[in-house]
């Protein structure tokens, strides 16, 4: 390895091993104040709105995105555009995270009078706890570092890492006492990966209807077989009254094929695999890919309370929809 790899290298393990030991730092100082800041927003009848400005700004957003999927309504506030009129949206139910590494931003600043008039709950995170702003908030948490990342020590490194590190925090203390699962994470995020997992059951991606295949214990092979390939290698096999006695796979004709010569001479009865997994309609799409994963299987007869075939649920629409 060249000399300048291995500079980068140094610098850049230089730069985590930082703010690392800031957010060290941080972990000792979280104390009351912090109690106090997050029930103030778990008591919260309205919004939690989190505002700053700069760097402060984007940890903000990043903050309120966070709250907002996990269960406590949030949005971003600009300073600037606080006091051009969007305070409006603010009301006396609603909680202020304010963020401001000096205390002393001048946005802010003119903002926070409004706010205290509105009446809001307003907590600040500042890496100054005696500033000016810190007098004007109800709860002040401690955001300091000694030593930015940046090798002037003026570029928000350590100190951003830090104020991010406390927002995660204060959402997972609230994942706590609202007793937040995952099933209602996945409720906010529909549309991603997370959502598909967490919220598609077999019922949304099983085939039904004339897609279900199905034959009878005395159905011949040949019918059976022509059954299977029409439906994807796989055939129920139900009994008089329709419950489901078993199947046949493409891997249990294989099978059959190196013992036996004359599978049309048998029934499907004969052929059959008893007692296959089943799955209900109400189950997780992702626990049926587990359950194939451990079973080796790529396909699961959906079945009722009564056993009778309702659906018929394949690995591969599993996969295409992304339930992995």
């Amino acid at each position: 390895m060249t000399n300048k790899k291995q500079k980068i290298i140094g610098k850049a393990r230089e730069v985590v091993r930082k703010e690392a030991e800031e957010l060290l730092s941080l972990e000792k100082r979280i104390g009351k104040n912090f109690v106090k800041a997050v029930e103030a927003i778990r008591k919260c009848k309205g919004k939690v709105i989190v505002s700053g400005i700069g760097k402060s700004g984007i940890i903000g957003r990043k903050i309120a995105a966070t709250l907002s999927s996990t269960g406590t309504p949030s949005f971003y506030l600009h300073p600037t555009e606080g006091v051009h009129g969007d305070v409006g949206f603010v009301t006396k139910d609603d909680v202020i995270i304010a963020i401001s590494k000096s205390g002393e931003t001048e946005e802010l600043f003119k903002l926070t009078p409004t706010l205290r008039k509105i009446g809001s709950f307003i907590i600040l995170l500042t890496g100054n706890p005696k500033s000016t702003l810190a007098k004007q908030s109800n709860v002040v948490l401690d955001i300091s570092v000694n030593e930015e990342a940046c090798p002037f020590n003026l570029v928000p490194t350590s100190s951003t890492a830090v104020t991010l590190a406390l927002g995660d925090a204060i959402a997972v203390c609230l994942f706590h006492l609202k007793k937040f699962k995952p099933k209602d994470f996945a409720f906010f995020h529909p549309g991603g990966n997370i959502g598909r997992k967490l919220l598609t059951t077999v019922e949304d991606v099983m085939l039904t209807g004339s897609y279900i295949p199905i034959v009878t214990l005395k159905t011949a092979m040949k019918n059976a077989i022509l059954e299977m390939t029409s439906k994807r290698g796989i055939t129920t096999v139900v009994g008089e009254k329709g419950k489901l006695k078993g199947v046949i796979t493409d891997g249990d004709l294989r099978r059959l094929l190196k013992t036996r010569n004359d599978i049309f001479k048998l029934t499907a009865g004969e052929v059959m695999t008893l007692n296959p997994r089943t799955v209900k309609k109400g189950e997780l799409a992702i626990k049926v890919v587990r359950l194939m994963e451990a079973y080796g299987i790529t396909s699961m007869p959906v079945v009722n309370a009564s056993k009778h075939p309702i659906g018929i649920v394949h690995l591969h629409d599993l996969m295409r929809l992304g339930i992995l």
